[in-house]
């Protein structure tokens, strides 16, 4: 999909909508995410903290728990933003998570404009790379 056929404006309307539901009592810094799904359906989450900090949840993994919850799929576009709903670039760990269910293809809005993941995450690690050692599908 390209850059010009996503409606960025819908997509970050539905991260702040999220990012309004976050839980973030200890850092004060709710984030929220949207992402369209190949099928056109929209996934979002946002973050939850814990007293134990080691154990809270980015609002990526919400929304990845989304996507596998409502049928899986492909993420296509991505929209993570701030608690005054500017774009947000994405922890490691979440551009990850982003790679592992968009590809190297799928659109990020990012602080400087959208980029594709292989340029958010240039070589990044994937299931070939389990493949490769094991000669079996890490993905079965």
């Amino acid at each position: 999909m390209t850059e010009s056929a996503i409606d960025w404006e819908a997509l970050t309307a539905e991260a702040v909508a999220a990012m309004r539901t976050a839980y973030a009592p200890y850092s004060g810094f709710p984030v929220g995410v949207a992402g369209l799904v190949d099928d056109g359906r929209v996934v979002s989450g946002c973050n939850v903290e814990n007293v134990s900090y080691g154990v809270g949840l980015c609002a990526e993994c919400g929304m990845v728990s989304e996507l596998a919850r409502t049928g899986g799929g492909r993420l296509v576009a991505v929209a993570c933003v701030n608690a005054e709903g500017e774009p947000l670039m994405p922890c490691g760990r979440c551009r990850q998570l982003i790679v592992e269910h968009g590809g190297p293809g799928c659109l990020l809005r990012t602080p400087t404009g959208v980029l594709p993941m292989s340029e958010v995450l240039p070589q990044a690690f994937g299931p070939e790379d389990i493949e490769h050692v094991t000669g079996e599908s890490a993905t079965h």
